[in-house]
């Protein structure tokens, strides 16, 4: 299962790298895009999730890794308040 990581600017203007066991990502954000931050959040849930759940039907088990970046994005968005926007620089 390759591997993805997609790189975001958050508010405060600070990057972070984040990961996802799959590709599954790209479903659900795109390099260059500004995403409301509420929006941000739905869509790295679903995608993460997505992703969990395909390593569980492959290996077994769910990502732990996944579950806890989407924990740590949850986390960091709700230190800012709407209206306020997250862009997606790259995804890879």
């Amino acid at each position: 299962m390759p591997e993805t990581r997609f790189t975001v600017r958050w508010p405060d203007g600070e990057t972070e790298v984040c990961y996802s066991p799959s590709t599954v990502v790209h479903e659900f954000l795109s390099a260059g895009t500004t995403y409301p931050l509420d929006d941000f959040v739905v869509r790295c849930r679903i995608a993460l999730e997505k992703a969990s759940t395909r390593v569980e039907a492959k290996f077994g088990y769910r990502c732990t890794s996944a579950d806890a970046q989407l924990t740590q994005i949850e986390r960091k968005a709700s230190a800012f308040t709407a209206p306020a926007d997250v862009i997606c620089l790259s995804i890879s």
